[in-house]
């Protein structure tokens, strides 16, 4: 990205805020229905044929992700709700880790897992700094601490622009009774004279297969 710079810690507060204003507005929608999306062996919008779902696997925290096209090996760290009661992000000072928000699904298990992670800093890319790159098809892979790898397949990347977002279709489960898989990180262009993000990256993957 080419983007204006802050001070690191003013530059990633902003960024944190506006994705944990974005997760609190998932967390009050999850209930709701969204639209009809491409499923399970359906032919998606850029013509990849999707595998079909995978049926769930029993609950297991992650404790690492790896999505191989964009060079991403991180180590996932629970999360859990501030005093606003939005999710807290990845502490600032280690860009290059995912947080997974423990209070809600365990990836894997029927249900929305929710992954979060920042775009860069002030000198350098972090973890999800290519998570807008993602395209349908491609693999999402989950170690989890019971043994077990869960794969995700990507259904869907969005780059949402902040006054056309809508938490529900962003983030609830896109059909019921997949395990499904949501990577979230801030994007577009970063305006230093308001200190936010023009918008949101979200990544949809649903679980298409598993292994030791």
């Amino acid at each position: 990205m080419s983007e204006a710079r802050t001070p690191r810690s003013a530059r990633l507060l902003t960024a944190a805020a506006w994705l944990l204003l974005l997760v609190a507005l998932w967390l009050g929608a999850r209930e709701l229905g969204l639209p009809g999306l491409p499923g399970a062996g359906d032919v998606s919008a850029a013509g990849v044929q999707l595998p079909p779902a995978h049926d769930p696997l029993p609950a297991a925290r992650p404790h690492r992700v790896d999505i191989p096209a964009i060079g991403v090996r991180a180590p996932v760290v629970r999360r859990g709700l501030d005093r606003d009661r939005a999710v807290a992000p990845p502490p600032y000072e280690q860009p290059g880790v995912v947080g997974w928000y423990a209070g809600g699904t365990q990836p894997g298990a029927e249900g929305t897992a929710l992954f979060v992670g920042h775009v860069d800093t002030e000198s350098d890319p972090a973890v999800f700094y290519d998570l807008s790159t993602l395209e349908e098809g491609q693999k999402v892979r989950v170690a989890r601490v019971d043994g077990s790898l869960a794969e995700f397949t990507v259904e869907d990347v969005r780059v949402i622009q902040r006054d056309e977002f809508d938490a529900a279709e962003a983030y609830g489960e896109r059909h019921e009774g997949r395990a499904e898989l949501r990577l979230i990180t801030c994007g577009g262009t970063f305006d230093a004279a308001s200190g936010s993000y023009s918008s949101n990256v979200v990544v949809s993957a649903y679980l298409t297969g598993t292994g030791p």
